[in-house]
């Protein structure tokens, strides 16, 4: 009776130091988090203002203050559509090749392969990539479209493996069910498998669209900047919120600094409402139990 008594008392011991031992490294993991956003705060929210979201940089003197990032920011949105609309059909499209097609097969392995190859990369690889194939050899210019394309570079390993795994998740009965029924095999994928993994799809999705937003280097090599607006992705060089602060805190006066700190925030933002936009869509789309 002593032996059971200490025994449970030493499993609760150890019990409760794991549990602080866990609690103790969310602390540490969250501080410098919590910290970044605190000072990102406090330092852009003196410079947003209703001028900051609407008004360029042209022809803003770096040691004046005003000018805004409008021009930026609409150039974010359109690298970020334009390489969403082309990373996310093949994406998806892969990871249906993957799971329901080519499950055993050499080209599927290939292709995984590849893809986890792809997940490693950095960033200023995919930027160098386009900046050597579709601007120096081909002779493009350098436009939102070759930055868009550097972007899908970096999104599609991350659509591709989200994509595969919830469709891994959807249980096969539903699609012994369909097939059963004499449903054709991409009927079933189109109305049965797809729908019900939507929800995980659409997350990973957005997860990264937040990714990419930030990215900075292969900006730098494909669009470079422009203090301008520029409406047209395909054609001259588009600013983008991570340009923007980068050419901001590389001119280093006292206005361009607290420019960059508002151009931060407003990036920290747009992610943060990308990560809630996401979690609405799941929950919109997640399959209803009747």
């Amino acid at each position: 009776m002593n032996d059971l008594t200490s025994g449970l008392k030493r499993r609760r011991a150890t019990d409760k130091v794991a549990t602080g031992v866990v609690y103790l490294t969310a602390l540490i993991a969250i501080i410098p988090l919590v910290s970044i956003l605190i000072v990102v705060f406090s330092r852009g929210i003196a410079a947003i203002n209703a001028e900051f979201f609407t008004s360029t940089m042209r022809n803003i003197s770096p040691r004046r203050e005003g000018g805004g990032i409008f021009h930026a920011f609409i150039g974010t949105l359109e690298q970020v559509g334009v390489a969403t609309l082309i990373a996310v059909p093949v994406g998806i499209m892969v990871a249906i090749f993957l799971v329901e097609y080519g499950s055993r097969g050499k080209l599927a392995a290939a292709v995984s392969f590849f893809v986890d190859v792809m997940t490693g990369v950095p960033s200023i690889v995919a930027g160098l990539f386009i900046y050597t194939c579709f601007i120096l050899t081909f002779g493009f210019d350098r436009s939102g479209f070759a930055a868009a394309l550097s972007l899908t570079i970096l999104m599609l390993p991350v659509v591709v493996r989200t994509a595969e795994e919830m469709l891994k998740l959807v249980p096969m009965d539903l699609r012994e069910a369909s097939y059963a029924l004499g449903v054709p095999k991409w009927v079933t994928i189109i109305k049965i498998v797809i729908p019900t993994a939507l929800s995980g799809i659409i997350t990973g999705v957005m997860l990264a669209v937040a990714r990419v937003a930030g990215e900075t280097a292969p900006l730098l090599l494909t669009t470079f900047m422009t203090q301008s607006l520029n409406l047209d992705v395909f054609s001259g060089p588009q600013a983008a919120i991570p340009t923007f602060v980068w050419d901001q805190i590389a001119n280093g006066t006292n206005p361009s600094m607290d420019r960059a700190w508002a151009g931060a925030l407003v990036l920290i933002v747009l992610v943060a409402v990308i990560y809630i936009v996401a979690k609405v869509l799941a929950a919109r789309f997640a399959p209803k139990s009747k």
